[in-house]
């Protein structure tokens, strides 16, 4: 049986903001109890970058989050069926992470981290590298950032694209840049989070060894590759069926206890 609480955070709406005039370019965003300012999460969801899921899967993470005094930022964005792909899904994400600066609430912008889940984790990543990115890029940040962020997430997350395109064979990856990195290799320069190692921030990386949606070997691949490159990168494997694709977005599992202990760390 499913607990009421979860139930309601399922249900529960955040107040809605709006970064561009596309349904999709909305973000939700709730606060914890009392008068602030918080720190933030900004939530990325995954679904292999298609309309078909949105942010809503994230909402029970976003319920649990409240509760341990965070504010939470929702972000939904343009996905493959709905005009996303490349570039839309990561101006997007870029232009939901920037219009936080924008919110009049009382938000601690000097304490924000990003978490991603599956596709999500691929979009937290990219994000979180933007200051790396050339002029002009999709997503590229022009002069100061509006938002610092303080740590990346991702869970079950495609760490890396090229990597994910050769599994397989195409698939979502393939879809979402419009070909192959053999094909494309200045877009892949730009969106594969892999390409743009270290980050200056540190990295937890969450992923279960049987996740048959999203190999383990890419959160590998990322957290060997930002190491080798001096970055600060923590990657927690997830035995059995604890680590299934979908238990990262269920706050009982221990997946998610995993992200929790690690921000608690943190301070």
């Amino acid at each position: 049986m499913v607990p009421r609480r979860l139930i309601r955070d399922l249900l529960m709406r955040g107040q809605v903001y709006r970064y561009g005039p596309d349904r999709s370019q909305r973000a939700e965003l709730r606060l914890p109890p009392g008068a602030g300012p918080h720190q933030v999460m900004i939530l990325i969801h995954g679904g292999s970058w298609s309309k078909r899921y949105g942010k809503t899967v994230m909402r029970a993470l976003v319920g649990d989050l409240v509760r341990r005094g965070w504010a939470t930022w929702n972000i939904e964005y343009r996905r493959l069926g709905n005009g996303g792909g490349w570039p839309s899904t990561f101006e997007d994400v870029a232009a939901a992470v920037d219009h936080l600066a924008a919110v009049d609430a009382q938000l601690d912008l000097g304490r924000v981290s990003m978490i991603g889940h599956s596709a999500g984790g691929h979009l937290a990543l990219w994000a979180a590298g933007r200051e790396k990115l050339a002029p002009h890029a999709p997503g590229a940040i022009d002069g100061e950032p509006r938002v610092r962020l303080q740590r990346v997430i991702a869970q079950a997350g495609v760490c890396d694209l090229a990597g994910g395109y050769r599994m397989w064979h195409g698939g979502a990856a393939g879809r979402l840049m419009g070909g192959s990195p053999d094909e494309l290799p200045d877009r892949y320069a730009v969106g594969n989070p892999l390409a743009n190692v270290p980050l200056g921030m540190p990295v937890l990386l969450v992923h279960g060894v049987l996740d048959e949606t999203v190999s383990v070997r890419l959160s590998r691949a990322y957290a060997a590759a930002a190491s080798a490159a001096g970055g600060s990168v923590e990657l927690v494997e997830i035995e059995g069926d604890a680590g299934r694709h979908r238990t990262h977005i269920d706050p009982r599992g221990s997946a998610w206890a995993a992200v929790t202990r690690w921000l608690e760390a943190a301070g």
